[in-house]
């Protein structure tokens, strides 16, 4: 059923003129009488009987208005409701963040996010990147600000928030702080607290510093408050975001050893955001 052949008849049966609802719906006479006969076509019946230059309903066109006013009044309603939906954000935002990012990163964020949008639910949820990407996909949550991957398979997609360099720490009084100009290699004699395996802060780690099978790992965790307090302690170094580093610790610059992770967005590329879900990601960008 063609709404636009539905207004035409509308209009017409309203005006009792083909050329004043042209006039009224800013379409042409020809256009009016293509679409009237498109919908009489359709129905296999005829809506309008012409008497020289007049035009009446017929039984079977009177007897239609009623219910075709309705199904245009639930049209327009319907518009209105998601016109609503748009220029106000509210309802309930479920998505997943890391612990660090949820930490360090989010706090400020989500402040001023719910000052400016009050009618939002948020459900946050603690999670790996790996994880956030099945649960997007299964469609459990909208997004997830996590550390992301050098690349994703569709029909995922990312959007890099964060610019986030990492760098090999120990506490003030470890040996390794000791040493003017250290090497990479300098670092193995030592026990060290790394992120877990299959992780993409442990594959940046793993491809700058190539640490040796036999080194010594004190601690494999993705909870990075939990390494750096290991570490302040005394326990080995470890690799940290430069956003997590103070004067508890020291930092051991090896050369032109860069180390630097992107932390973002990540989501589906063909679900479509809600507001609350979309308003975050256009407050994350400014940020």
């Amino acid at each position: 059923m063609d709404i636009q052949n539905i207004r035409a008849f509308l209009m017409v049966a309203e005006t009792g003129s083909f050329s004043r609802a042209a006039e009224r719906l800013y379409i042409t006479q020809p256009a009016i009488s293509k679409r009237i006969s498109g919908l009489e076509d359709s129905l296999d019946c005829k809506l309008f009987d012409r008497l020289g230059k007049s035009i009446v309903l017929t039984q079977a066109g009177e007897a239609l208005i009623p219910g075709y006013r309705n199904i245009l009044a639930e049209i327009d309603e319907s518009e209105r409701i998601v016109s609503a939906l748009r220029n106000r954000v509210s309802g309930h935002l479920r998505f997943g963040t890391s612990h660090h990012i949820g930490l360090h990163r989010l706090p400020p964020v989500l402040r001023e996010y719910t000052r400016q949008y009050p009618d939002v639910e948020l459900d946050i949820r603690f999670m790996d990147s790996e994880q956030a990407a099945e649960l997007i996909l299964k469609g459990d949550i909208e997004l997830a600000l996590v550390t992301l991957p050098d690349s994703v398979e569709a029909p995922l997609v990312t959007q890099t928030v964060w610019s986030d360099p990492m760098h090999c720490v120990v506490a003030a009084d470890h040996e390794l702080a000791k040493l003017k100009q250290p090497r990479k290699e300098d670092l193995y004699d030592y026990g060290v607290l790394l992120q877990s395996h299959n992780t993409h802060t442990r594959h940046i780690i793993d491809a700058a510093l190539q640490l040796p099978a036999d080194i010594k790992i004190i601690l494999e965790s993705n909870y990075l408050e939990t390494i750096k307090a290991m570490i302040q302690h005394g326990l080995g170094w470890g690799v940290l975001p430069e956003s997590m580093i103070d004067d508890t610790l020291n930092k051991i610059d090896i050369g032109k050893l860069k180390m630097e992770r992107h932390l973002g967005t990540l989501s589906h590329s063909t679900r479509t955001l809600s507001s609350a879900a979309d308003a975050l990601v256009n407050m994350l960008a400014e940020s």
